[in-house]
């Protein structure tokens, strides 16, 4: 079943949600992907599929590549399929192989007080959006939090996470347009360190001239954090857009260069037939998906599991 906000923020004495609750999830996980699930069985016929085909068997590889599961993804869930023998069935197999590579589910790195959290990544993925719901989702578990709008290029970026830390009982500190944002995320810290906030949550341009440019800014911000405190970033979140596919991949690649990302928010999976990116990001980069967006309500913003992506991904 869904893994719960407690085991993902860490807290092991958190109470576990209702069955029924639980099963909710698992049900709008699973309409979420409804376009990737249709992708995989049109071209797959998972309930017919015969290992003694040679052509059942390149159906499936281009059905994981056409679900943007990646080259190299696919190549090795098919090499584990295949060392099995014997199959009877593929659902259950391929869902175990497609956690199996999604790796173990991660928590978020909360220990410290406060705990920064540095989420970056490309315009119009939803980052802002997923930063204000995660901060509601951390005032939601008891933690006191402090949003830092350290994207300072964006029109209106500010305005837009400041009325998320209002619906998120957070605290908020900006900048003028055009301001420094290692200024934003240094005084952010400053000011949750003065007032006793658990958790700093700063946000950061997607665009500025060139790439260049954004990642040096985003190597700039992330010295004056380490500087400002022992330690941090303590989680640098990447906020991926599945409906970019592959290019999401490449995004995730570059950005974790520069940045130093330690998770992956995956965001709009509910207007994507290409959710196999989860896959790729985590075999080929090596990149835990630690969140996932399923739509636009506030609980639409779930900790990830691996296994119940896999399985709402291939369920017949």
């Amino acid at each position: 079943m869904p893994r719960s906000w407690g085991e993902l923020l860490g807290d092991a004495d958190a109470a576990p949600e209702p069955e029924a609750e639980r099963a909710g999830l698992f049900a709008r996980l699973r309409d979420s992907l409804s376009k990737s699930r249709q992708a995989l069985a049109q071209q797959l016929a998972v309930a017919a599929f015969d290992p003694a085909d040679e052509e059942a068997w390149e159906r499936l590889e281009e059905a994981l590549i056409g679900a943007d599961v990646g080259v190299r993804a696919t190549a090795e869930i098919v090499r584990r399929l295949e060392a099995r023998g014997g199959l009877t069935s593929l659902e259950e197999p391929l869902a175990e192989e497609l956690a199996a590579l999604l790796g173990e589910p991660g928590s978020l790195n909360l220990s410290a007080k406060p705990a920064v959290i540095l989420v970056v990544g490309v315009n119009g993925t939803g980052k802002t959006t997923t930063i204000g719901k995660l901060a509601a989702k951390l005032a939601e578990h008891g933690r006191s939090v402090l949003l830092g709008g350290a994207d300072t290029f964006r029109a209106a970026a500010d305005e837009q996470l400041e009325v998320w830390a209002k619906r998120a009982g957070a605290d908020f500190v900006g900048a003028a347009r055009g301001g420094d944002p290692a200024a934003v995320a240094y005084d952010a810290i400053e000011a949750a360190t003065a007032r006793g906030r658990d958790v700093v949550i700063v946000d950061t341009a997607g665009r500025l001239h060139t790439q260049t440019n954004l990642m040096d800014e985003l190597a700039k911000v992330r010295r004056v954090i380490a500087g400002r405190l022992e330690g941090a970033p303590h989680e640098t979140l990447l906020v991926v857009d599945a409906t970019t596919g592959q290019n999401g991949l490449q995004q995730a690649r570059l950005f974790s260069e520069a940045a130093g990302v330690t998770g992956v928010a995956l965001t709009k999976l509910d207007g994507s037939a290409k959710g196999g990116i989860a896959v790729a990001i985590a075999y080929e980069l090596g990149l835990p998906v630690k969140l996932v967006g399923v739509g636009e309500g506030l609980d639409d913003l779930r900790p990830f599991d691996p296994r119940e992506f896999a399985d709402a991904l291939v369920a017949t």
